[in-house]
């Protein structure tokens, strides 16, 4: 696969540092093994959980980050250098990882907890009031925002017009 540096554009344009992110962490999902697996479920309308099977990492060789609109879970396994034995066959997975998911807007991590190699990541989405939609009853007068400063025109009135055309027809 065939990487791109995007360092030259990011320095030479503003706002579109999302994007190039998203550019960025779209190639290194292609090179993902799929390792380890892992499920998204809605609990509620606004609670998901993420459980990402780790048999084998302990509470310390796992890092949670959560930063912007994303997670990302990383798993470092301690090597014991005591360890002596002669595999036959090696199966069980005993490596490193980085799992980065990407989360919707207003969608935060809520907390995490690990048991019988399941490590579980609880977000919640909460929409801010502003965002949320909301009733309007006709003949109702809305606020506006205190912030916004708005002035309005008018356009001239079609009967000022006419009488401009009147005036000049004559």
């Amino acid at each position: 696969m065939q990487r791109f540096d995007f360092t030259p554009y990011r320095r030479t344009t503003v706002g579109f540092d999302h994007l190039f992110d998203l550019l960025e962490n779209a190639g290194r999902a292609n090179n993902n093994e799929n390792y380890p697996p892992f499920n998204i479920e809605r609990l509620t309308e606004n609670e998901y959980q993420i459980t990402i099977a780790v048999a084998g990492f302990k509470r310390h060789e796992i890092d949670i980050t959560a930063q912007q609109n994303s997670v990302i879970v990383q798993g470092q396994k301690q090597i014991d250098g005591n360890d002596n034995r002669d595999y036959l066959h090696l199966g069980i997975a005993n490596r490193n990882f980085e799992r980065r998911f990407q989360l919707a807007d207003h969608v935060f991590v809520k907390g995490a907890d690990m048991e019988d190699g399941l490590l579980t990541i609880l977000l919640e989405r909460k929409i801010p009031e502003e965002l949320k939609p909301r009733k309007i009853s006709i003949g109702a007068t809305l606020e506006a925002p205190s912030d916004a400063n708005v002035s309005i025109e008018t356009a001239p009135s079609i009967e000022v017009n006419k009488a401009k055309k009147a005036d000049k027809a004559a």
